[in-house]
Formats: structure tokens, sequence, C-alpha cells
């Protein structure tokens, strides 16, 4: 059950007994960040997902108690935590933007294929573009295929220092399989870094008629 920004629910958030390897990593580098501490595992044990919520808007709270809660709560779909989880996929650090792109795509928020496309296509942001590149793979939403050309034309200038966004990028594409890339796949074979990943990207799109 999918929730409206700010709403209430019955719906228990899952507790850390019953998630994957993926969540279990992120919940065991977050108690190590936390320090193990005594807040780290009321919150790691908490059932009410308006407790979760509430640390995303308290004042003062650490940034692996508001990334806790924010994945938390929307691997349990809640869209109270798509705000908080549009900040992590942008963070300088890898491994919160692929923890909040885990749970991004589950919550199932129609805002999350345009977010992650505004912050794959901006300029200023590149370096952290890697993963919502991936997620707009994930989510395989109108905005995904347009977005992913718009990032790798620009990946394609010469000496451009953002090879593993570029070739995200191709194997998207490829995963995608929508002719629309066809040009910028064709590009990309001219680049020695992506010419292996843009053969077979090709290879996936819809024969020419």
């Amino acid at each position: 059950m999918s929730l409206r920004s700010g709403s209430r629910t019955a719906r228990r958030a899952p507790t850390l007994t019953a998630v994957d390897e993926e969540l279990r990593s992120l919940t065991e580098r977050l108690r190590q960040e936390s320090g193990d501490t005594a807040a780290y595992r009321r919150l790691a044990a908490a059932g009410d997902p308006d407790e979760l919520a509430g640390v995303l808007t308290a004042p003062a709270q650490p940034l692996w108690a508001r990334e806790l809660a924010a994945v938390r709560l929307g691997i349990a779909g809640d869209r109270r935590a798509f705000e908080a989880l549009v900040l992590l996929l942008n963070h300088r650090d890898p491994q919160r933007c692929a923890a909040a792109a885990y749970a991004l795509a589950r919550l199932g928020d129609p805002r999350t294929a345009r977010a992650a496309a505004a912050l794959a296509t901006n300029e200023l942001r590149v370096a952290y573009a890697l993963h919502p590149v991936r997620l707009l793979t994930r989510l395989r939403a109108p905005e995904s295929v347009p977005a992913l050309i718009t990032t790798l034309r620009r990946r394609l200038r010469p000496h451009d220092p953002y090879r593993k966004v570029a070739l995200a990028c191709v194997e998207g594409l490829g995963d995608l399989a929508d002719a629309r890339a066809r040009p910028v796949l064709t590009e990309a074979l001219a680049h020695p870094a992506l010419a292996e990943a843009a053969v077979r990207a090709l290879a996936r799109l819809p024969r020419q008629g």
C-alpha cells in the first residue's frame, strides 16, 4: 500500500530481521557509523512508520539516522521518505546514493523518475550521476531513455572524466532497448572505453525496418 506524502498508515515498517542482503549490508554500515548506540538500536527496531517519519523532520538528527529512517520507509512504500531519499540519491558518498536508489526503486512514487532524470542530466552534479542513471534504467519510466541519451551525449565530449557514468548510460540504454538510442550508441562506438558495451547495447535494439 502506497501513501500520499504526509499521510498516516497502519502498515508496519519492515524490521531488520526481514530484509534482504543488500539492506542488511546498509544497516550494518549505519550501525558502525552510529557507534552501535542505543539510539541506533531503537531506530532499527522501530515498527511504527510515524516514528521513522518523525526522524526525517526532527531537528539535529544525525545523517545515519535520517538515512536509516528514509530507507526503511521507502522500502515500506511510505512516500513521506521521498524528499529525503532524493537528497541522498545525489549525495557525495556513493554508498548513500546506492542506498537511496535501492529504496526509491521500491517506493512506488510517481515523482521518482522525474527526480532521477533531473539529477542525471544536471551537469553541475554529474560526478554523482551514476546512481540516478542506474535507477532510471531500473524504473523503465518514460523519462528514462531521454535522460540517458542526454547524459551519454554529453559524456562523449573529448577528455570527459566521467566514464563510469557514460558506461552506465550505454548499458542502461541497451537494457531499455529503445530505438531512439541508436544514434548516440553509434557515436559511443568511437570511444574505446565504451565501444564494447556499445556494441552489445546496439545488438539489443529493435532491428531497423
